[in-house]
């Protein structure tokens, strides 16, 4: 059986980034896709980045408990399907979750022995400079994710390990093995 790595960090910090660096150089490490209610992204893919759902069926899954953990951020639902995750980790391959830290204290509950990994920027400044250059979200939406990433910041130390993301190949290696020492 395999142990879950779940990856969180502030809203801009380049999580994302830093898993498709991941899955490039370890395609064996599987990255679960999370639900969400709100809109794709430009060049976001249905079912590869996430899975677009309406709030309506959002809250069906969650009153179900189809998902492993669920939070609302910035206006919109976030949740990892349950299912997905066992089974992947019983067929003893790698997974690693990328979520916000609402779903990461989550996961922590239902399941203490995975591994918990906090991505934190070089600086705040990066973090800034990172959250305007995405260029998708209105100045309210940026000053709502910054408020947001500061309170996150302050939860590092909940985590197991820190992994500073500063070059992203460095910091998608960090997290590889991290991921392989198991």
């Amino acid at each position: 059986m395999s142990r879950l790595t779940v990856l969180s960090g502030p809203s801009g910090v380049g999580k994302r980034t830093v898993i498709t660096a991941l899955r490039k150089a370890h395609p064996e490490i599987w990255v679960s896709v999370s639900c969400t209610t709100r809109a794709p992204r430009p060049g976001e893919v249905e079912g590869v980045d996430y899975y677009f759902v309406d709030r309506e069926r959002f809250a069906k899954m969650v009153e179900a408990g189809d998902l492993l953990e669920h939070a609302e951020f910035a206006g919109n639902r976030y949740g990892t399907p349950r299912q997905a995750v066992l089974d992947h980790i019983a067929d003893g391959i790698p997974t690693i979750l990328e979520i916000e830290l609402a779903g990461a204290r989550q996961v922590r509950k239902s399941m203490p022995d995975a591994r918990f990994v906090f991505l934190a920027p070089p600086s705040i400044e990066a973090l800034v400079q990172r959250l305007q250059g995405r260029g998708t979200e209105s100045a309210i939406a940026i000053a709502a994710r910054l408020e947001h990433a500061k309170a996150e910041l302050a939860a590092e130390d909940e985590f197991d390990e820190v992994v500073v993301n500063n070059d992203v190949e460095q910091a998608a290696h960090q997290l590889a093995a991290l991921i392989v020492e198991n």
